[in-house]
């Protein structure tokens, strides 16, 4: 039973069928009648538009020859690109609201998904550099060096060129099947640096196709309302934009602990096949390793007794040796073994929307301003700390209380803490716990929040861009007010009417 009875059903939904090509493009079809749908795709359409603004492109990207010979390397361009920027996050925020009512049931969420993801395939990384670095840390393994032992820098040139400079004399931070994948795309991409940048999408696309495939799936085996997961995780905005988009590691991770988990709660005797999927896992991400545990509870129901406490015990041990097993195996036959723990503290030296980082940001410009920078450095890494301490704590609570009757829960709020307390905290990040949130039973105002979350941080996304592209804040605002504006509205439909269509 595990988390079945203990998750609120939604409505009662045929799980999927096999379908014939034909089918699937009646699914297209069919999903592109909706206009909501033609409206995210012309959002995503004007995203990849504006996305050929400096604050995305490096100075080395091919765009640029067209771009100048077309004069659109000005400052007005400039405010033309991120103003489509603005427009298209708040379409896509529009879009999705709209097609809550109908989606899952009506039409497919993956056909939507795949018909607003068509523009950004070919469009350079949105919101973020992170594309870049995996590029240049793919070519630093071309070259016979170690990116754990050895920062971008060193190798000066196209690939380099590319990295923001706060990340260009760091080592790299990703697991080690993330770094040879990309220097498969490196290799893919002949060498080219833009080409193996773009190559990225492939594994992070593996990534969302799992997510998609998997968590409605997940969903109606829980008995929890696919629907909304459907709703709420496979056509996030920031899963398009972020995923998609931005190309992050973190696809390919979320998408193969979503398949370890709904593997294991099909074939529950099969846990240990799911413990080294999630070893994979986290080869690609090391967080990916906490879902050891929620992988070994699953299928077994809970009984106050000293033989099922030690069977749920030995069990977790179990899946968790196979899991860390499967890792070293890993980090071992790629010849990088386990250089990463030497840049564990990469993400956390810059400034990110962690409340802890950027609380303890403040207190150090105080104290910088008091004539006291020393104490406010160790009062900002303080908090750090205290931060990483307090999420330990509160995630081996939730391992003794929920986990043993809802393990899935554990991994989503245990995710979201880890994410929200952690050193660096990125939209991404949120997507760890946030896409696992519809099979929590969450409530109407957990829902809303959710809701509020994502929209905040869409045009949070919106606004960074504009002041990176040296176009001030007010489109950035302008574009915030009017996605506060839509959600307003949303909310106000949704308030107290328990609809999950």
């Amino acid at each position: 039973m595990g988390e079945v009875d203990q998750v609120a059903a939604g409505p009662r939904l045929r799980r999927p069928t096999r379908q014939t090509v034909k089918g699937y493009w009646t699914d297209v079809v069919n999903a592109w009648r909706v206009p909501a749908v033609k409206r995210g795709l012309l959002a995503t359409s004007l995203l990849f538009v504006g996305s050929l603004t400096p604050a995305y492109l490096p100075q080395n990207s091919p765009w640029w020859e067209p771009i100048r010979a077309l004069g659109w390397d000005t400052w007005p361009a400039k405010v033309i690109g991120t103003a489509l920027v603005v427009t298209a996050v708040v379409l896509l925020v529009s879009a999705w609201f709209r097609l809550r009512p109908g989606l899952y049931l009506d039409f497919k969420h993956w056909a939507v998904g795949l018909i607003w993801s068509l523009p950004l395939l070919l469009a350079p990384p949105i919101f973020s550099h992170d594309a870049y670095s995996y590029a240049a840390q793919g070519w630093l393994l071309h070259n016979g060096l170690n990116p754990y032992e050895t920062p971008v820098s060193v190798l000066p040139g196209a690939f380099a060129d590319q990295v923001s400079w706060v990340w260009r004399y760091t080592a790299a931070p990703y697991g080690p099947l993330s770094l040879q994948i990309s220097h498969l795309m490196v290799v893919l991409g002949g060498l080219n640096p833009y080409y193996s940048t773009l190559l990225m999408r492939i594994p992070a696309l593996i990534g969302v196709v799992l997510i998609v495939y998997f968590l409605p799936r997940l969903a109606v085996r829980l008995g929890a309302d696919a629907q909304l997961a459907a709703w709420f995780s496979t056509i996030n905005p920031l899963l398009i934009i972020d995923l998609v988009g931005g190309m992050h590691n973190d696809a390919l991770m979320i998408g193969l602990i979503i398949a370890a988990l709904y593997l294991t709660h099909r074939r529950p005797e099969l846990f240990w096949l799911g413990a080294i999927v999630i070893g994979v896992a986290a080869a690609v991400k090391q967080p990916a390793l906490l879902a050891a545990y929620p992988v070994a509870l699953i299928g077994l129901p809970w009984q106050w007794n000293t033989q099922h406490v030690l069977n749920k015990i030995a069990r977790a041990a179990i899946a968790s040796v196979i899991a860390v097993a499967t890792f070293a195996a890993i980090s071992v036959a790629t010849g990088l073994n386990f250089g990463w723990m030497n840049a564990i503290d990469v993400p956390g030296r810059v400034v990110t929307l962690a409340p802890l980082s950027l609380l303890g940001e403040g207190i150090r410009l105080l104290c910088v301003m008091a004539g006291r920078p020393e104490l406010g450095t160790q009062i900002a890494g303080g908090l750090l700390v205290a931060g990483v301490v307090a999420s330990a704590v509160i995630v081996a609570y939730l391992a003794v209380t929920v986990a043993r009757r809802r393990p899935v829960t554990f991994l989503s709020w245990s995710y979201l803490v880890v994410a929200l307390l952690g050193p660096a905290m990125h939209s991404w990040y949120l997507l760890w716990g946030g896409l696992l949130l519809p099979l929590t039973r969450p409530t109407e105002r957990v829902q809303r929040v959710a809701v509020v979350v994502t929209s905040v941080l869409l045009g949070y996304g919106a606004g960074n861009l504009a002041w990176r592209n040296d176009t001030g804040i007010a489109l950035g605002l302008a574009g915030l007010a009017l996605i506060i504006t839509l959600l307003v509205r949303y909310l106000d439909e949704h308030r107290g009417t328990g609809d999950h269509r």
